[in-house]
């Protein structure tokens, strides 16, 4: 084979804000041979994900920061092109933590294979069947513990997890109130997603005041990915017992002065639990998961969209889609042939 050359997005500065072409170059380099159990990877598709910003910066995550000098990190998939491991072939189409970059080298334990299953795209198993979606199934059941007759109020909730958290709720039997930034949103998420009621944040001016209007009776479950004013707001509506899920806080992850929530007393008042969580808490669990979520899919009990963007140069702009809120679903990128 001949060599291979690797297009790779790599940080080169912790950016202060939004992130700049200054501060997430590209630079082409040649693929070295695979060591004993690697495998090389040409990647297909790209995962973008608001959880890559707070790996950008160097405050203490739930994983190690991205080095400077390294590709950005992101979940990947890919068709294996070289293998120095019995475990895999070329040929395999499989799934990892890779970069923004053409070809991930990754050690053979690392990588899952994905098996061909008709009608499920390649990549639904970065979206609905992925992180996405396992995002969303445990952060619902397992920290917001939902039971028939609780009222959820979900922020982002046409966003990729947000969007599979509300139709979850709505299947334990729960009303389910979304917020969104635009009326189109609302419109999916009450007329083809289920969902009870939508705020449009944008337009809906005293915040506490949108979400007690469309919570009449108070709100027992509210999963968070945003943070800041919203869930400032959303604090001054909970129910006694109430759980906050914290999945996010995307209004800060470009915004070091942010503020952080003033209504934290709300947690006294009202005996509230609050929990943040990652998927990896529940890594053992994600077989079952992954084949409860596949079955809501294939019988259409889940809807949800992706946003392709294709080519990795589009890699940077693409990203920024997560944070102007112009993304529609699930953000990928598909790479060229």
């Amino acid at each position: 084979m001949s060599e291979l050359i690797n297009r790779q997005y790599y940080l080169a500065a912790r950016p202060k804000a939004f992130p700049t072409p200054e501060e997430v170059p590209f630079r082409d380099v040649v693929v070295a041979e695979p060591g004993p159990e690697e495998v090389v990877i040409r990647n297909l598709y790209i995962s973008l994900d608001p959880a890559i910003r707070g790996w950008m910066s160097d405050t203490p995550n739930y994983i190690e920061p991205i080095a400077i000098n390294d590709p950005v990190r992101s979940s990947v998939i890919g068709r294996v092109v070289k293998s120095a491991s019995d475990s895999f072939a070329e040929g395999d189409i499989v799934m990892t933590v890779g970069g923004w970059e053409r070809y991930t080298t990754a050690p053979a334990a690392a990588l899952n294979k994905i098996a061909d299953m008709p009608g499920i795209a390649l990549t639904n198993y970065l979206s609905v069947l992925g992180p996405t979606g396992l995002t969303a199934y445990f952060g619902i059941l397992k920290v917001g513990l939902p039971k028939p007759g609780d009222t959820v109020l979900v922020s982002a909730a046409a966003g990729a997890v947000g969007s599979v958290v509300g139709q979850i709720a709505k299947m334990q039997g729960c009303r389910v109130v979304g917020m969104a930034g635009s009326e189109e949103k609302c419109r999916w998420l009450t007329e083809d997603l289920g969902f009870d009621e939508a705020i449009n944040y944008k337009t809906c001016g005293d915040y506490q005041q949108a979400i007690q209007q469309a919570c009449p009776e108070g709100v027992d479950i509210y999963f968070d990915n945003v943070g800041g004013e919203i869930l400032d707001a959303a604090l001054l509506c909970l129910n006694k017992f109430a759980r906050v899920a914290v999945c996010g806080w995307i209004s800060s992850y470009n915004d070091s002065d942010a503020p952080g929530p003033k209504n934290l007393w709300q947690l006294v008042a009202e005996s509230v639990t609050i929990q943040g969580f990652v998927v990896l808490d529940y890594l053992d669990s994600f077989e079952e998961a992954i084949g409860q979520l596949a079955e809501w899919v294939m019988t259409d009990k889940i809807k949800f969209k992706e946003d392709i963007v294709d080519g990795l140069d589009n890699v940077l702009p693409a990203f920024m889609k997560l944070f102007n809120g112009t993304n529609d679903g699930k953000l990928v990128v598909r790479l060229e042939p």
